[in-house]
């Protein structure tokens, strides 16, 4: 058996998550981060205009960078990642014939970024955070959503036995038409022969990502470029948030 296939056999699902929200970079972490990704990412991510938004970018760039370091040990420095027309990123390069079947996605938002990857199969993954709806209550807000889910799907939301309950399988079912229609429909390509099954109540397993620190996320990290001071200045520059969400949290 070549090595590169026993790599594959070996490889397990992977679940990472990394907590972006509550990470306040120095600056050595933060010029440390954009010389280990691609210049290409390092400039999208500098074109945000909050930094909630770019360290969830650079934190999904690193997480991408150190599954394909850590399970296919390939030399971080080497490693070379581009976008399909539908954005979704994929290993090229030379090593990416010697792992055909090997397969990742990111996604962000909240407080989070996650990665899922698996050796031998398509693989998917969006995340989204349960928010209270504005200044309307929670029935209010289910009221004009009502035409967004079957009859069966607003019984299984309803059916917790409190508003936050409530609230919290709203959105999982809210994410799951949002997948099918855009995000994990993207990473998986054609949805001709994916079948919607809705949650079901204490099926969601426990501790399913494992938490990375900075540590953990940088501990494979070879830089690739030289450090820029510029870009902490520029990172420094910007609020955390909107004004509005900085109000209402």
């Amino acid at each position: 058996m070549k090595l590169s296939a026993l790599k594959r056999c070996v490889m397990g699902s992977v679940r990472w998550a990394f907590q972006c929200g509550s990470w306040c970079p120095s600056q050595a972490e933060w010029l440390l981060c954009a010389r280990c990704v691609q210049p290409e990412e390092k400039q999208r991510i500098g074109h945000f205009m909050f930094t909630r938004d770019a360290k969830a970018a650079m934190a999904g760039r690193l997480l991408m960078r150190k599954v394909i370091a850590d399970k296919l040990q390939i030399p971080w420095d080497r490693i070379l990642l581009e976008r399909t027309g539908k954005g979704k990123p994929f290993l090229t390069g030379g090593s990416s014939s010697e792992y055909p079947c090997f397969n990742f996605n990111v996604s962000h938002q909240g407080d989070y970024a996650v990665l899922a990857a698996e050796p031998d199969r398509q693989v998917g993954v969006d995340i989204m955070k349960t928010d209270l709806p504005g200044s309307s209550s929670i029935e209010e807000f289910f009221r004009l959503m009502n035409r967004q889910f079957t009859e069966k799907e607003w019984n299984s939301i309803r059916s917790m036995n409190n508003d936050w309950a409530r609230l919290d399988m709203f959105y999982r079912h809210w994410e799951i038409l949002l997948d099918n229609q855009h995000h994990v429909a993207v990473a998986l390509g054609e949805l001709d022969h994916l079948q919607h099954q809705s949650p079901k109540i204490g099926d969601v397993a426990e501790n399913t990502f494992t938490l990375l620190n900075f540590e953990d996320l940088m501990v494979s990290a070879i830089p690739m470029s030289d450090e820029d001071p510029d870009y902490w200045i520029n990172f420094q520059s910007k609020q955390e948030l909107p004004f509005r969400q900085r109000r209402s949290r």
